[in-house]
């Protein structure tokens, strides 16, 4: 990411809303602008509700990086891997959102909201925006990933 403020996705479900509204003004402060897909309270909302349209606008190229947030991070990262252009890569460990950019390019952080601080989601979410991706052996690695069409 450049220090020009680029507009992060950012959508979770019932149980990541708290800490979608902490990462929320963390980003603020930090100078960056979110399109926040929803939850938009604490009150019950299907994972994939606010997840496939904050995916489908990464797969359109609206924005380029997104966070998802669920309990566990997994239903989240499920539904954006549908589209083929998204790379979402469940994060509770700095390491591993490092390693997911550099080596997986990916355009989407997924978080663990009951595993994890909200301290700890604002660490993972910094090293994920400010982490380049290396290209060079992962770029052929990455080309790999979409599902070959079957015939």
């Amino acid at each position: 990411m450049t220090e020009n403020a680029e507009i992060i996705a950012i959508g979770s479900d019932h149980a990541g809303f708290v800490m979608k509204e902490y990462l929320t003004k963390i980003l603020a402060g930090w100078g960056v602008k979110v399109k926040d897909f929803g939850a938009f309270s604490e009150e019950s909302i299907d994972y994939p509700d606010p997840v496939h349209p904050l995916a489908n606008s990464i797969e359109k190229g609206e924005y380029t990086r997104g966070i998802i947030i669920c309990g566990s991070g997994n239903g989240a990262a499920m539904v954006a891997n549908k589209y083929p252009h998204v790379r979402a890569a469940l994060c509770w460990e700095e390491e591993i959102a490092k390693l997911a950019r550099q080596h997986n390019d990916a355009n989407i952080i997924s978080i663990p909201a009951r595993f994890i601080s909200n301290i700890r989601a604002a660490e993972l979410v910094r090293v994920f925006l400010y982490t380049e991706f290396e290209g060079g052996r992962h770029e052929r690695r990455v080309n790999k990933i979409p599902a070959p069409i079957q015939s």
